[in-house]
């Protein structure tokens, strides 16, 4: 245990935010160094489009995948903010509980096995940005494999995700043309008011009934107060439970026409991760039931979420998936952002049965 916390304690005290590619080359090399002690092998490093990912495997063929990511969506300076701390039996510090904590669980439970053949383990560098750097390495590597577990933070109470919705990510991008507002703005085409118009229609994509979210966010519109904005962008995130609520809204957006003469609207982006659906995870989440029993760690709770993760990958190119196998505790990407330590060696201890129990029947 206290290998375990100190190691967690290590990798927390770096900050990795996505966005900045050379911090995330120097958290691998923190991560790479934690786990060449732990299980006494070097990974790939490997590098896309400038982001860096870390790769074991070890046997010829891959039979499980243990999947993660070490980049956060907390800024530079944010343990100044939220420094590390354990009190009170709760671990805290940016990027505790997504999903450092998990990365960490991760090597211990590769490190605890007597026979490790079989076993890949992809940490990759780019997941809070919608892993679009890392997604062919991740489908790449599952394919073929008995099963993916993935070490992001539980839901919950500690419940294991066996459900997440599929996400999609565009952005509208809307031309007009500038000009004085105050002295000709009839001169102008407003890609402001153009840009309202294009929220207005997307947000009426969604479908409560069928748990389809359509969420217009990041907003930017003009350069001056005194000139007729000639340029808007709006960023749009979607959630959807299955793939035909993912054709519908893509193909939806992707009609959007300019309400103003004279205004051009251009569509960028697309359906990001696919859903991950309980067909995937029930019998791995049953035998992690079963070994939860075993181990005396109690009924073991499960729970479908909006969040996607790198699992949604593993589940879309057909490969059993158990997502949410790491820390237990609240608030990812949020102030209160934590990990209840006495549940970090048991949900190891489950990864571990887990582990052999698919190793062991190769």
């Amino acid at each position: 245990m206290t290998d375990l916390l100190a190691d967690i304690e290590e990798l927390v005290r770096f900050e990795s935010p996505s966005s900045d590619h050379d911090a995330v080359a120097r958290s691998a090399d923190l991560v790479a160094a934690v786990g060449r002690r732990l299980l006494d092998a070097e990974p790939e490093r490997i590098v896309t489009d400038g982001c860096t990912h870390l790769r074991w495997r070890f046997g010829d063929t891959p039979k499980v995948l243990l999947l993660g990511h070490h980049d956060t969506v907390w800024p530079h300076g944010s343990l100044a903010t939220h420094p590390f701390s354990i009190k009170d039996g709760v671990l805290r510090g940016p990027g505790c509980f997504d999903m450092k904590t998990g990365l960490v669980m991760a090597l211990h439970a590769v490190a605890a096995l007597e026979d490790r053949d079989g076993v890949s383990i992809l940490i990759t560098g780019d997941e809070e940005l919608g892993s679009l750097r890392s997604r062919a390495l991740i489908e790449e590597e599952a394919r073929g494999c008995a099963a993916a577990f993935v070490l992001e933070a539980s839901g919950p109470g500690g419940a294991l995700k066996t459900r997440r919705k599929g996400t999609s990510i565009y952005r509208i991008v809307v031309a007009g043309k500038a000009s004085h507002a105050g002295l000709e703005p009839e001169k102008g085409i407003n890609a402001g008011i153009e840009i309202a118009h294009q929220i207005l229609a997307v947000s009426k994509l969604g479908d409560a009934g069928r748990g389809t979210t359509v969420v217009p966010t990041v907003l930017s519109a003009g350069t001056t107060s005194n000139t007729v904005p000639a340029e808007a962008v709006v960023s749009v995130d979607v959630r959807a439970w299955d793939r035909d609520e993912q054709v519908r809204v893509d193909e939806a957006i992707r009609r959007l026409t300019p309400v103003l003469d004279g205004a051009e609207v251009r569509i960028e982006g697309g359906i990001n991760r696919p859903p991950l659906d309980t067909a995937s995870s029930a019998e791995l989440f049953r035998l992690a039931s079963g070994l939860a029993t075993e181990l005396g760690l109690g009924e073991l709770p499960e729970t479908a979420v909006g969040g996607a993760s790198d699992g949604n990958f593993t589940a879309g190119v057909g490969i059993p998936t158990l997502d949410g196998l790491g820390a237990v505790g609240d608030g990812a990407h949020a102030d209160h952002e934590h990990v209840i330590v006495e549940e970090i060696p048991k949900r190891t201890a489950l990864l571990v049965a887990l582990l052999k129990a698919v190793l062991g029947s190769r």
